[in-house]
């Protein structure tokens, strides 16, 4: 579940180096400022697709069904074809990445092979199994060089542009000099044993278009929803228009500048119900001073304080100084999945930088229909992968495989140093999904 975070830290990088190129008036500046954004994009993408890959890998040593297994390996194949797609498209021609592009498509071609045979007539072999775990270990691996490179690229405020016309001037320290180290460490990855040698992503912002409903606001009202999200006084500067025809549901774009705080605030506020879509917060972090359950205590105290009661806290985790923090609608000591919202705080003071409520917005209903389990909790628990370690036991509602809502048994446990969320059916036992949950972030200088 925790995977969807990263889309929107990945979303946030995009937006903040996207904003660059508002200052900027002439055409060829827009020219530049237009290259340099296909390239952000590609390179944020592309630590995306590698932190899904790792996820994706990790989650098929949990399982214990075909069902699930097949899906998830062909789900590997198409990040990992989108990450192929993102590398070839940034500007690093002058170093070395060619065996980095053939692991990937290796791990592609090996999990597309696995991916579309019976898998119940001819199931994981040992080696193949071991395959998973070597895939998974170096994917990591490739995963941390690429999170520190964003972090680097952050700090330093790196031009790709300015980096592609400066190709003899790139040490090691530089973020293609960075690409060409990783390319390396690839080479050894000789071990793995390959054997024989858009898509089916849920249109979210078309959904969010048919559930938002409710009175039209104004502009000067969605300006005051702004401030008091933000948490800004009347005298805060707004800057606000409407959302491009590019985006399905109609919505005002705000920039709050808080002058105050020395921060930026960037968010979309529904024009039906004056809904908040997602926030975020742009400054630069400070120092430690909050721990991860003091954060979230005040991100749990921000839904109540905007209108969102019933919220219950199912994952948690930290990237450098900052707390990220999953909560889903509970309903009858049921949780319910669909109805998440994604909340990041920052760990020097306290502030709620960044808020996400698609999945609330489009699922959200009150006095759900939840039938009674058929099953009880420990004939579910006996198609739990048995190599599984089970810590925690609940009851809640996820979507399935072609989006209905199942009620199932919900099961968190430990498998060497992952931990697994675990849906087991609970009218007839199927594995409905496995979600690995991402560990802390070590902090990159």
């Amino acid at each position: 579940m925790l995977k969807t975070i990263i889309i929107g830290l990945a979303v946030a990088a995009v937006i903040g180096t996207g904003w660059w190129g508002y200052q900027q008036k002439s055409e060829g500046d827009q020219l530049r400022i237009q290259a340099e954004n296909s390239y952000q994009r590609a390179f944020h993408d592309l630590t995306f697709n590698l932190d899904q890959i790792e996820d994706e890998l990790g989650k098929t040593l949990a399982m214990n069904s075909r069902k699930q297994l097949s899906p998830s390996l062909a789900e590997v194949w198409r990040i990992t074809s989108l990450a192929q797609k993102n590398l070839g498209e940034l500007p690093v021609q002058s170093v070395k990445t060619s065996d980095a592009e053939e692991f990937l498509y290796k791990m592609a071609d090996f999990s597309y092979r696995t991916s579309v045979r019976d898998l119940d007539e001819v199931p994981l072999t040992d080696k193949e199994y071991q395959t998973l775990k070597d895939l998974h270990k170096h994917a990591g691996t490739i995963r941390e060089n690429m999170r520190s490179m964003q972090a680097k690229a952050m700090n330093d405020q790196h031009s790709w542009v300015e980096a592609s016309l400066n190709e003899d001037n790139q040490g090691e320290e530089s973020i293609p000099g960075k690409f060409e180290l990783m390319n390396k460490s690839v080479e050894g990855f000789s071990e793995v044993d390959w054997g024989a040698s858009k898509d089916s992503i849920r249109n979210i912002n078309g959904e969010l278009k048919e559930a938002l409903n409710g009175k039209e606001i104004s502009e000067e009202e969605a300006k005051d929803i702004g401030r008091n999200y933000a948490g800004v006084g009347k005298g805060a500067n707004v800057q606000i228009s409407k959302t491009g025809k590019g985006l399905e549901y109609p919505a005002y774009t705000l920039v709050i500048d808080d002058p105050d705080h020395e921060a930026d605030y960037y968010m979309d506020i529904s024009q039906k119900g004056g809904e908040a879509i997602w926030f975020m917060q742009e400054r630069q972090m400070g120092k430690q001073t909050v721990g991860l359950n003091e954060a979230a205590e005040k991100a749990k105290t921000f839904l109540e304080d905007h209108g969102k009661s019933n919220m219950e806290l199912v994952d948690s985790t930290q990237y450098d100084n900052t707390g990220v923090f999953e909560f889903v609608y509970t309903q009858d000591d049921v949780r319910v999945y669909p109805e998440s919202i994604l909340i990041e705080v920052a760990l020097d003071n306290g502030d709620v930088t960044s808020y996400e409520a698609k999945g609330y917005l489009i699922n959200h209903q009150e006095n759900r229909d939840i039938p009674s389990v058929k099953l009880s909790r420990d004939e579910a628990k006996e198609n739990v992968n048995p190599r599984v370690e089970v810590m925690e036991e609940h009851i809640a509602m996820v979507k399935n495989s072609i989006d209905e809502d199942v009620l199932c048994y919900e099961f968190l446990g430990v498998l060497d140093d992952d931990t697994f969320r675990i849906f087991i059916n609970a009218e007839d036992g199927q594995e409905e999904k496995v979600e690995r949950l991402i560990q802390s972030e070590p902090v990159y200088q």
